[in-house]
């Protein structure tokens, strides 16, 4: 699978068994519903974690069965993501999957220290993008958990990109990173410009491995060849990125929300990081978007059980 188009990426996806997917605090219509394109798709087994009486009621507004599917109860939503959460420190779960809860209560239940999830690296999240007017699949991180991140959670944040995009694409070749600035030359005055150079060095020196990465480059320098050239930057990721790293999470939020809703790129997006992917939906999202979030979780959960990433 070398583009990332619905089409393409479930028919991959098919060749897969589903991931065992919890359902976090699924109180809701549209909640239920998603699940079940999902499990229809071949993408997820759903288990429903949250208070049993209530899942019941939703998915009877939805006109889902859930008869075959394992409810977990749980007394409230904390306690739904709790329970999840454990499910998936033990193995009994490849995901999860955000429900009618605040991504902030989710995911304090994740990072929790003692909570059997959290890895070496920092939390993050991508968005794997698909725009008519790029010719191939780019990732945009981090757009919605790391705030003002420093330059060790920068570092984290293109390690675990890097390994979304092996997980997605193959562990052959290398994903050209992009290290985003307003602009493409190093100014003190701009903490993002001395990031950047500082994360080329670490490449360098080993302690960013399994991608080529450049910056600072302004986002036209990232993605036009033509830009790069017309400012003489020699490159071999200017022009032809495959991960875009934003500076801060405004800029990474503004950058991918413009380009789903004003230039009509498919996107899905995952949690990294953890021991198990993170669907975080928003409830904004289409049918569509979920679907493809489940679909990228399922490769990256894939991916993990055979060694082939971290």
């Amino acid at each position: 699978m070398n583009s990332f188009d619905a089409d393409s990426l479930l028919a991959h996806c098919r060749t897969l068994a589903p991931a065992r997917t919890a359902i976090v605090h699924p109180v809701t219509a549209n909640v239920l519903s998603a699940a079940q394109e999902a499990q229809q798709q071949g993408l997820i087994t759903p288990v429903l974690v949250g208070p049993a009486a209530r899942t019941r009621e939703a998915a009877e507004a939805a006109s889902v069965d859930i008869a075959g599917w394992q409810l977990i109860d749980a007394e409230h939503s904390h306690d739904a993501a709790a329970k999840a959460v454990a499910l998936a420190a033990a193995r009994e779960v490849d995901a999860l999957m955000k429900g009618s809860l605040h991504s902030d209560e989710l995911m304090a239940a994740v990072v929790k220290s003692d909570a059997g999830l959290r890895t070496e690296r920092r939390i993050s999240h991508a968005f794997l993008m698909d725009l008519e007017s790029y010719p191939k699949a780019f990732i945009i991180t981090d757009a919605a958990v790391n705030i003002a991140p420093d330059l060790p959670t920068k570092a984290d944040i293109v390690q675990n990109a890097v390994e979304l995009w092996h997980a997605l694409f193959g562990v052959s070749g290398l994903p050209k990173v992009a290290v985003l600035a307003a602009v493409e030359t190093i100014n003190p005055k701009m903490v993002a410009t001395l990031d950047a150079a500082a994360l080329c060095k670490m490449a360098d020196r080993g302690q960013i491995t399994g991608c080529l990465i450049d910056g600072p480059l302004a986002l036209d320098n990232a993605i036009s060849a033509e830009a790069a050239r017309t400012k003489g930057i020699v490159s071999q990721v200017a022009g032809d990125a495959d991960i875009l790293l934003v500076p801060d999470i405004e800029a990474g939020n503004m950058l991918a929300k413009q380009l789903i809703f004003m230039s009509g790129a498919e996107a899905a997006g995952i949690v990294l990081g953890a021991r198990v992917p993170v669907i975080l939906t928003s409830r904004a999202d289409s049918q569509r978007a979920r679907l493809l979030s489940c679909a990228v979780a399922l490769l990256l959960a894939h991916a993990r059980s055979k060694g082939q990433i971290k």
